[in-house]
């Protein structure tokens, strides 16, 4: 084969992976150069499939944190500067007031931590004195407890019949009633069967009559609304009710940090405790050791003091 088939070849394969039609440059008479374009076209085919197929690599997401400024990083000239609480049982931080940058940045030196920017955007700016790692882990925790306790509104369903009897009616708002003070949106929805769409008006006078009764805990959310055989409102719970929701999930996290706070202590407490008695029973060790040493030199000086010949042996012996 000539270098100019090999070209010719060549353009053939490109022109095949870049969508065109090859030109033949090469007589028909060969079947060595057609086989080996159809070849080379099937194979670039297959790659461009297998990639299209493959997307993007498996496993989780990359995220990326962006650090906030830190120590001499921040070019504000003051600062309002609070310095991070590290007791166990947590507390306020201890707030410096508006420094300028070089003193906040001195103050950070000194006490072996971080200068952290918090909110750029106030006047003067926000900056705490922290330990970055520390820092970064309280926020983590927060938002781990709060996407915890943040329990998403659900949709609950009440289902009845515009001819339903009182002792049923008195069911389903009770019902209704559990749902809303749970912080639930509750969906409130008449059925009719056959005929009975006709008398849509009595539903609508049933969902009104519901919602007048659950005023104190509920607003209707716009207007009843037909739904093939069915019509349907959404009752909404009142701001009252999510916020007494709110605080009571706010005291239980407080008494379950006291009460772990108290388990801290207690456990501090018994391990103090622990090493004053180490202490003690070393002190009581040393003295019995000193007593001992005391009463040797005693017996020592006796014979020193009655001489040592054999007629005080003979006496007190």
């Amino acid at each position: 084969m000539s270098t100019r088939q090999i070209s010719a070849l060549l353009l053939a394969s490109a022109g095949v992976a870049s969508g065109f039609a090859p030109v033949n440059h090469i007589s028909s008479s060969s079947s060595a150069p057609a086989n080996f374009v159809a070849e080379q076209s099937q194979r670039l085919a297959t790659t461009s499939l297998e990639m299209a197929r493959r997307g993007r690599p498996k496993g989780p997401l990359r995220t990326i944190v962006e650090l906030p400024p830190m120590n001499e990083g921040i070019d504000c000239p003051e600062l309002r500067v609070s310095v991070m609480n590290t007791d166990v049982d947590g507390g306020k931080d201890e707030a410096l007031g508006v420094l300028p940058r070089a003193e906040a940045l001195a103050k950070a030196k000194a006490l072996g931590v971080d200068l952290i920017l918090i909110n750029a955007g106030s006047e003067p700016p926000v900056a705490k004195i922290a330990d970055y790692s520390k820092y970064r882990y309280n926020l983590e925790k927060k938002a781990k407890d709060k996407k915890k306790n943040a329990k998403s509104s659900e949709l609950k369903e009440v289902k009845m019949s515009y001819k339903i009897d009182k002792h049923d009616y008195e069911v389903r708002r009770k019902n209704a009633a559990k749902f809303l003070n749970q912080g639930n949106r509750v969906k409130c929805t008449v059925m009719f069967r056959g005929r009975e769409i006709q008398h849509d008006d009595l539903g609508r006078d049933l969902l009104v009559k519901l919602s007048e009764d659950l005023t104190k805990t509920a607003t209707m959310e716009g207007r009843p609304k037909r739904e093939g055989r069915s019509l349907s409102c959404f009752l909404l719970p009142r701001p009252e009710v999510l916020k007494a929701i709110g605080d009571k999930k706010r005291a239980e996290e407080k008494a379950k940090k006291a009460k772990k706070g108290g388990k801290n202590r207690k456990k501090a407490e018994d391990g103090s405790a622990e090493v004053a008695t180490a202490v003690a029973a070393e002190a009581t060790t040393a003295v019995v050791l000193d007593l001992e040493e005391d009463d040797d030199g005693d017996e020592s000086s006796l014979d020193d003091l009655l001489g040592g010949d054999d007629l005080t042996d003979d006496l007190f012996g």
